[in-house]
């Protein structure tokens, strides 16, 4: 069978030929894939020369790069583009990728060679990133095993195979879960509240699925409308309830033992290799170094968060009083929330969407990334998409050069998970003497377009669009010359600071004037407006702030203690969540059994980098405050020493390089109202 994932990509930009590839191309794809790249270690391996830097660590950054090619497409897929064949193949290749992982980690010959150069680092003479990727290939054998005695060995595959499999089939429930809910509403009346946009778009749920009337469901642009503008309370607290009980009802997709599994798996691979919990094992390679250092930064946020939270959350169960809401619960927070912003600041998401048609928005974000770091970004359909959704861009500096292809993936479908994202389908790499160029994809779920409007986004929207384009930002400057270094390649707890940091431009007037305009009337959005959402950019940062921490905490309960004693998934959260929380508790809903960003992405013992990059960013920002949004020297400093430089240094070195200091908590807390 002719595979065009084992071909040479002869599409523009080397691009993947998504309109080629079929399902059953994947699994004898990256069973090849793994034979050469086996092959190429093992090149390496049997060479009788003596280990040097360039015939051994150079040599194995650059093995598997067919392999890593098909997987980031196929992986890519399953988050975005998924179906049942897919998520079974997914299954099947996970533990052949996982073996060899572990063929490479646990090969004694190959460690030998590496640690022969690693050991002769100082007298090599090496650049900067040729030590850090020197000490990055021997951590990645000495920190996975390769100091193990042969049993114990096969003890550390064991686990690994067993962790990428959990972690598979908690995403999979987390989705069908998701899809499996629908709350269908015929009767117009019980939909009191709700906002145009939201019916027109759950009268469209409901067609496609050939249903009269309305369809909502638990995908993010359904469901925060829905119980944000809902009157019907006992309906706000049905879907609430669905959505917070997500692989928590005993079904063949509950998550609980799998939740069990994880966690003790991990803290048993943690004790194997020498480290206290999970979390210490992560967090020797992160900015924050060890769980007592996160917890110090946690618990210091929640001491000053928490007065304010409190006294934030007794205002709201008030004025919830007002709206015949004798007792404040988890159904009622955002549509609470919302009448009281409204009332304080006369502002209504509602108001505002008009002003942030998505294609402006893009528009937007494509302008302020060429005034700060000279970008430009030109839709092309000469490459394949994998889904008729996908936007296709070819971006070039002001030079007409060739930086990057992105993918953007906008609107909710069946086979994608929710929440929003930055992924790569090629890392960027020089090699030579050639600057081989990322493909960056940002993927997210926004309200889709309906017979009668364009697609308008909440606020809340148009920063995830921010967000995640500061993610891709950090890879298509990628400008290394390892791949394992480039572009979003870096600390964990570093990783969003790009991200995080280009949020502030949603809140700045003079960014806002080049696109926020109406949809109808190209009416620039008027300054009182602006002015609001600046005053209440603060609103209830309190309760946020807490929010966000008590994610980070539960995290670090899961990771940072022993676990083997645990048996029931609820108490233990709410055992966590104890010091952080504020609505009475709700026995059906458990949020460690869709924890995805903890149980299936990569962010285990590493929650906390959210609030973590938070201080850097607010330090960036007020850098740039001081001297000018948009100016470009500022620019210049963080796309040198931050967006091109990846992990080829530590990143305080990197920050104190384009801040020329280390940053402080003060602007974080004075940006979040918690400190003057």
């Amino acid at each position: 069978m002719k595979n065009p994932l084992l071909e040479n990509f002869n599409k523009p930009y080397t691009t993947a030929p998504f309109n080629a590839i079929k399902n059953e191309h994947f699994k004898p794809a990256i069973i090849e894939g793994i034979k050469i790249a086996k092959d190429e270690i093992n090149t390496i391996v049997t060479n009788n020369n003596a280990p040097t830097f360039q015939n051994t660590i150079e040599a194995l950054e650059y093995t598997g790069e067919k392999l890593d090619r098909i997987t980031s497409i196929f992986f890519n897929l399953n988050s975005a583009e998924t179906n049942d064949e897919l998520q079974k193949i997914a299954q099947e290749v996970s533990p052949l990728l996982t073996e060899f992982s572990n063929d490479i980690r646990l090969n004694e010959e190959l460690f030998n060679k590496v640690k022969a150069v690693y050991l002769q680092k100082k007298e090599l003479k090496l650049s900067n990133e040729q030590e850090v990727l020197l000490d990055k290939k021997y951590k990645s054998f000495s920190r996975n095993g390769a100091n193990l005695n042969e049993e114990d060995k096969a003890t550390l595959r064991e686990i690994d195979t067993q962790l990428s499999q959990l972690s598979l089939k908690f995403g999979e429930n987390a989705l069908a879960e998701t899809n499996n809910f629908e709350l269908h509403i015929t009767n117009i009346d019980l939909l009191d509240g709700l906002p145009e946009s939201a019916l027109e778009a759950a009268k469209m749920i409901a067609k496609s699925k050939n249903k009269e009337g309305w369809v909502f469901t638990l995908d993010y642009p359904s469901y925060i409308p829905f119980v944000t503008y809902a009157n019907n309370r006992e309906l706000r607290k049905k879907m609430s309830l669905a959505f917070g009980a997500k692989s928590f009802k005993g079904n063949k997709f509950d998550n609980q033992q799998i939740v069990l599994d994880i966690v003790k798996l991990r803290y048993k691979r943690a004790n194997l290799l020498g480290y206290k919990t999970h979390a210490n094992f992560v967090l020797e390679e992160r900015m924050a170094e060890n769980p007592e250092n996160v917890l110090q930064f946690l618990n210091d946020l929640l001491e000053k968060a928490k007065p304010e939270a409190l006294k934030q959350f007794k205002n709201l169960a008030e004025f919830a009083k007002t709206l015949d809401i004798d007792k404040l619960q988890k159904w009622d927070g955002a549509f609470v929330s919302e009448k009281l912003k409204k009332e304080l600041f006369n502002l209504d998401q509602e108001q505002l969407k008009p002003y942030f048609k998505l294609e402006n928005v893009i528009d937007g974000v494509f302008e302020i990334s060429n005034r700060l770091f000279d970008l430009n970004f030109e839709e092309i359909n000469t490459i394949d998409k994998y889904h008729e959704d996908v936007k296709t861009y070819k971006v070039t500096n002001s030079n007409g050069d060739y930086i990057s292809v992105l993918y953007a993936d906008f609107f909710p479908r069946k086979g994608k998970r929710n929440g929003a994202w930055m992924t790569s389908f090629k890392n960027q790499w020089i090699k030579d003497d050639k600057n081989s160029r990322p493909h960056i994809s940002i993927v997210c779920n926004f309200t889709k377009p309906t017979e009668t409007k364009p697609s308008l986004l909440t606020f809340n929207e148009v920063t995830t669009l921010f967000h995640e384009f500061g993610h891709a930002l950090h890879g298509m400057l990628a400008n290394t010359i390892y791949p394992s270094l480039s572009g979003t390649n870096v600390h964990w707890d570093f990783v969003e600071l790009p991200s995080q940091l280009l949020e502030n431009w949603c809140y700045e007037k003079e960014a806002l004037s080049l696109f926020a305009t109406h949809y109808k009337t190209n009416e620039v959005i008027p300054m009182d407006f602006v002015e609001k959402i600046k005053q209440s950019a603060n609103f209830l940062e309190g309760l946020q702030t807490l929010r966000q921490l008590s994610f980070g905490l539960l995290d670090m309960q899961w990771h940072g203690t022993n676990p083997t004693l645990i048996n029931n998934v609820k108490e233990f959260e709410d055992a966590a969540f104890e010091n952080t929380k504020l609505y009475p508790n709700v026995k059906e809903n458990c949020m460690s059994t869709s924890f995805s960003h903890i149980f299936q992405g990569g962010y285990s013992s590493g929650y906390y980098s959210y609030k973590w990059a938070e201080v850097l960013d607010a330090d960036a920002f007020a850098y740039f405050k001081e001297n000018g949004i948009f100016n470009k020297e500022i620019a210049n400093k963080l796309k040198s020493n931050i967006l091109e430089k990846g992990g080829t240094q530590k990143p305080m070195e990197l920050y104190k390089l384009f801040r020329g200091k280390k940053p402080t908590n003060k602007a974080l807390l004075k940006r979040a109202g918690l400190q003057e």
